[in-house]
């Protein structure tokens, strides 16, 4: 292969990766700081991608226009469903292991609620529309214009996260949160107000990553389920509650399907996911660049 082929194959996996990062690193704030494994991120995200595709569609909104309206919406739904099922889980569930078995099974039934809804609304068949699909010419190969947009805005999220939880003084309590509930708590950290709304803002991630995706793919209401399965494998490599380990985790996966699938078949796509997610399991358990 020439340097150009492999700057492209390798290019156009990081563009996946970038996707990856911002559904992941949703997932990873959920479960690294409440223990809840929420096996729906990957149905809230195809709701993103539906609310920005039907805004598009219907009104002509351009989908930059939708990153901020996606986060806010799936934001505020994830408030609305932390109030509703996991805040009184968390009352009534004091056991750590009992809570993410419960949370689990919760997280499954607003999976099949959250795909049904979706295709009640808008049906079954896919959906797409185009945007930036002009080729773009870097080091002499080319690119379509909306996944180069998509991996510059999907970096931008996934570091300016990454930035918050290092920076700020939020970022610290939620970081204090996830190495130590009860140390947090008894230097006063609200765990109240942290957690719903740090659900929140991990929905609206997902929210973000759905909006990025409907750019560049056709859309479907099952969709989402691989999605939250290509995160849980980002985040055993990144090392769980890691936000760093996430993004470079997700950008390695990325190179690896690419690579793998250019030397062997597409189909092949999930096989070579499983590969990595099993070997990082026995033989780095606590994921790559875990610290």
């Amino acid at each position: 292969m020439s340097f150009h082929a492999w700057f492209e194959l390798i290019a156009s996996g990081l563009i996946t990766g970038g996707v990856y990062a911002v559904v992941a690193l949703g997932l990873n704030l959920q479960y690294g700081l409440m223990r809840i494994l929420n096996v729906a991120h990957g149905e809230f995200m195809v709701l993103g991608a539906y609310l920005t595709w039907a805004a598009h569609a219907a009104f002509g909104v351009s989908p930059l226009v939708m990153l901020p309206v996606s986060f806010i919406a799936l934001a505020l739904i994830g408030l609305a469903v932390h109030r509703l099922c996991f805040r009184r889980l968390t009352a009534t569930t004091p056991d750590l292991d009992v809570f993410e078995a419960r949370g689990l099974m919760v997280s499954f039934g607003l999976m099949f609620l959250v795909q049904n809804f979706v295709s009640f609304v808008w049906g079954g068949d896919l959906r797409g529309y185009d945007y930036l699909t002009d080729p773009v010419a870097i080091g002499g190969a080319q690119f379509a214009g909306n996944k180069l947009l998509v991996f510059g805005l999907a970096v931008a999220v996934s570091l300016g996260l990454i930035v918050l939880l290092r920076q700020t003084l939020l970022g610290k309590g939620v970081r204090a949160l996830m190495q130590s509930p009860t140390g947090a708590r008894l230097v006063g950290i609200a765990t109240d107000k942290l957690h719903p709304a740090m659900f929140g803002v991990g929905l609206g991630l997902s929210g973000v990553a759905g909006c990025l995706l409907s750019m560049t793919y056709t859309i479907s209401p099952a969709m989402g389920e691989p999605y939250t399965v290509t995160a849980l494998i980002v985040i055993t490599l990144g090392g769980f509650g890691s936000m760093g380990g996430a993004l470079a985790g997700a950008l390695v996966l990325g190179v690896v399907e690419a690579v793998g699938m250019h030397f062997t078949s597409p189909s092949l796509k999930a096989l070579l996911s499983y590969t990595v997610f099993i070997v990082v399991l026995l033989c780095r358990p606590k994921g790559l660049f875990a610290k």
